[in-house]
């Protein structure tokens, strides 16, 4: 049977998976699902996946995460849903360079945005600290800064030996990573931007962080800007959360304090991430922030929460906001609802979790009819 005229004209948007290692393809399997059934109780749009099998194990067995074309092939997709990289018999540096850093950096997915709340139904460790005290967008240089990859070691297995790891902070890098943190703050309510750096201390490349961001912040005369070096800004975070709301920060000091914010916000399970290519000129990719978790992966306890956050993002990023908004809604009603996994002080499974954030979808959008 032909599509409908209806049919035929619902945008469509191909999707790479990438599930990856550990808990990687149980939450990207729960996302998918979830997606699923958005899509389907809204009907307003189609999504097609197409799954990859870069993991750890082709890596052991081929000596490599990635294809020779494997860049070509992401590029043909308007998004990426990536699951975590890791795995106990494989050296960090070997995983994370082969496979996650192998796309970000060669696709310009150059604005890790890290947003955190706290959702309904779950609480912050923070004593006091209501919902609207907590409500930040943690917005990362993805890729140069400390983790450029430039370095080496020498004189290997001496008493001398010698390792460097240089950051590197490029005009180029610099800027568009601090015009895109001030757009954000300017697009939020309060148009508030935290810069923080450490340049009392590292007095090259973190000095050139500051200067930039005062250049680029001329801009922004209506955004509020302040400075905070790394160190006393992970003790504001804790104490005075009310009073944060955008921040920017290299790649090394936000990969830390987003971890951070997930955790003061209640779990690190529910906390998303989008490498965003903000050109447009590549896809962007959207991961779950908690990685491969080995320690539980078969168990059925994963959190899906960050993975169905990472696809509320990601289909924002899409145009698609309204979905995004719905799946939201769902999940935070199943979170107050006390349908938790362990990490959030529950003890449902993984599925019991995606059933009825599923479930929801279809009751919100059967009530908007």
């Amino acid at each position: 049977m032909a599509p409908s005229a209806l049919e035929s004209n619902r945008p469509s948007y191909s999707i790479a998976s990438i599930p990856a290692d550990g808990i990687g393809p149980e939450v990207i399997s729960a996302g998918i699902q979830v997606l699923r059934a958005l899509t389907k109780a809204i009907g307003s749009f189609e999504l097609e996946f197409t799954h990859f099998d870069w993991d750890s194990a082709r890596y052991k067995k081929e000596g490599t995460y990635l294809p020779a074309d494997a860049l070509d092939q992401l590029k043909k997709f308007d998004a990426i849903l990536f699951g975590a990289v890791g795995a106990p018999d494989v050296p960090d540096h070997i995983s994370l360079w082969g496979l996650r850093l192998a796309i970000c950096q060669p696709l310009q997915q150059y604005a890790n945005v890290r947003p955190t709340r706290i959702l309904r139904g779950t609480t912050s460790p923070l004593r006091n600290c209501a919902a609207g005290d907590l409500d930040w967008v943690i917005i990362r240089e993805n890729s140069e800064g400390e983790y450029a990859g430039h370095g080496g070691r020498s004189h290997l297995q001496t008493g001398w030996e010698v390792a460097t790891e240089v950051s590197v902070f490029t005009r180029v890098g610099t800027e568009r990573i601090m015009r895109f943190a001030f757009e954000t703050a300017q697009s939020r309510p309060r148009k508030m931007l935290t810069v923080v750096t450490k340049s009392n201390a590292q007095r090259n490349g973190m000095v050139f962080w500051d200067m930039v961001a005062a250049e680029v912040g001329k801009d922004f005369p209506d955004v509020t800007v302040d400075k905070m070096l790394v160190d006393a800004m992970t003790t504001r975070m804790v104490l005075k959360p009310e009073t944060i709301d955008t921040v920017v920060a290299t790649n090394l000091h936000a990969d830390i304090l987003s971890d951070l914010a997930a955790s003061l916000a209640g779990s690190i399970g529910i906390a998303p991430t989008a490498n965003l290519d903000p050109t447009r000129q590549n896809p962007s990719m959207f991961e779950p922030i908690h990685g491969s978790a080995f320690d539980i992966t078969g168990m059925g306890v994963a959190n899906p929460v960050a993975t169905f956050w990472t696809a509320a993002e990601m289909m924002r990023w899409l145009g698609e906001g309204d979905a995004a908004d719905l799946l939201m809604l769902a999940v935070e009603n199943v979170t107050e609802q006390g349908v938790k996994t362990q990490d959030l002080g529950g003890s449902n499974k993984t599925v019991e979790v995606t059933d009825k954030v599923c479930e929801e979808i279809e009751n919100l959008v059967m009530h908007r009819k």
